[in-house]
């Protein structure tokens, strides 16, 4: 809702004493993990792969004096008795379920979408296809991560009666909403969207013709050049030719999106009480989704899981190497600690950048977009950011970006929850946050 921008560049990192070439993130499709780790069990001796089977119920085995181990049911009759059981189940957890782990949390109003789109190579008087960029919307934030020098995969949270239109749209529609959603006006990006539910509502979906139509004209309404990269429908900017000066600033357009990828699922908020369980839930254990689920907006879902994994792994080598129990609550216990608060700490910070930017009020989205463009300046602070949100930094122990971001927000959040109470204070209360924030930065760049 404003014209708010922070960059984050590769060559900014240069403040933490790496290379320029060193990537913020790598971008890869699902099944390429799948492959690649399928690939590494089968020449490990020491992993047993079972597949084609499904866990039918999961049971504590009866042992005179004490708790016994758990028992894993499988559909082909196998039993698996088992001195730790590792919860990577997903978020409706049968490990939890059957710990006695409870958590807590709550569903957002908004529904993801995600695809893979098709677009056309960057000309060779632009840079390649390797910078993901996000927009906030009011209803959500769209996002456009790149695979490969003509795909890209998109996640876009929105409302989920608009979620479950377009996914039911032709593809070609949604291709042509995305286009529009990272280059018209707000304004008109909330008209479309309620002309696309209303035609809906009315059994006359808008075709593909009269989505383009209408988007024609806003670019139009809105003195959008077609020299511009912001023009979708319009532009004699020939796909070879020299692209126009802002065309770094926007990705790719859209021109069709892969058959049977789009897909849609709920987001929400949800962390465990306990990473490990206790009494009749004993030697059990929780890792990913099953302990934790974040908003996608940051793209720190994945990593959370992997980096649980990476520790977990560390805490049962080290257990083993003493001759200790791999099952037990105390040799589980330095996973939990060294995982629990990092995972909250990042999932705290996205859950509150998701509802500042739900806000529409004119005070917070003022008072925010202040915060981006100075924040935007702060080239050590994004390059704290940087290495913290991708894996390099977990290697080099770079913690303090969220540490940043988390503050920043909580005092942003405060300002918000503020201007609903006083309403004429702004820019009082957004000095006092600023001046907060600022010596919380200068804090964590004398670290």
């Amino acid at each position: 809702m404003s014209d708010a921008r922070i960059t984050f560049d590769t060559s900014e990192s240069g403040a933490w004493g790496t290379s320029e070439s060193t990537p913020m993130a790598n971008m890869t499709e699902n099944l390429n993990l799948q492959r690649a780790l399928l690939r590494y069990m089968s020449h490990s001796p020491t992993v047993r792969l079972l597949d084609r089977v499904k866990v039918v119920s999961i049971d504590r085995e009866d042992k005179e004096g004490g708790l016994g181990w758990p028992l894993v049911h499988l559909s082909n009759g196998t039993t698996l008795r088992t001195r730790l059981l590792v919860g990577a189940d997903g978020f409706n957890s049968p490990v939890r379920s059957y710990a006695g782990i409870s958590s807590y949390g709550w569903a957002y109003d908004t529904q993801a979408i995600v695809a893979t789109l098709n677009h056309p190579e960057r000309s060779q008087f632009e840079l390649p296809n390797n910078t993901a960029y996000q927009r906030f919307l009011p209803t959500g934030p769209i996002a456009f991560l790149p695979l490969s020098p003509t795909t890209s995969s998109l996640v876009w949270s929105t409302k989920p009666r608009l979620a479950s239109t377009l996914t039911k749209a032709d593809p070609a529609v949604l291709a042509s909403m995305i286009n529009a959603a990272f280059r018209l006006p707000e304004v008109s990006v909330r008209y479309l969207h309620e002309s696309i539910l209303d035609a809906h509502d009315a059994d006359k979906p808008l075709s593909h013709s009269q989505i383009m139509e209408e988007i024609a004209w806003r670019e139009r309404s809105h003195d959008i050049s077609r020299h511009s990269a912001y023009n979708s429908t319009s532009s004699v900017v020939s796909e070879r030719g020299v692209p126009p000066d802002d065309s770094g600033s926007l990705p790719p357009l859209v021109t069709s999106i892969q058959p049977s990828t789009i897909a849609s699922f709920p987001l929400r908020y949800n962390h465990t009480d306990s990473y490990i369980g206790e009494g009749a839930g004993s030697r059990t254990v929780l890792i990913g989704d099953a302990a934790h689920t974040v908003h996608p907006l940051a793209g720190q879902g994945l990593n959370l899981g992997l980096a649980d994994v990476e520790a977990l792994a560390r805490c049962i080598s080290s257990t083993v190497m003493q001759g200790g129990d791999i099952g037990s609550y105390t040799a589980l216990l330095p996973y939990a600690r060294e995982r629990y608060f990092e995972n909250h700490k990042v999932m705290s910070a996205v859950d509150k950048l998701h509802k500042l930017y739900s806000s529409t009020a004119e005070p917070v989205v003022w008072a925010r977009s202040v915060g981006v463009e100075v924040l935007n300046e702060l080239d050590s602070v994004k390059a704290a950011l940087m290495m913290n949100a991708g894996a390099y930094g977990r290697k080099r122990n770079l913690g303090s970006g969220w540490d940043v971001i988390a503050s920043g927000f909580s005092l942003a959040t405060g300002v918000v929850n503020a201007t609903k109470i006083i309403g004429g204070g702004m820019t009082g209360l957004l000095g006092v946050g600023l001046q907060s924030l600022s010596k919380t930065l200068n804090q964590t760049n004398s670290k």
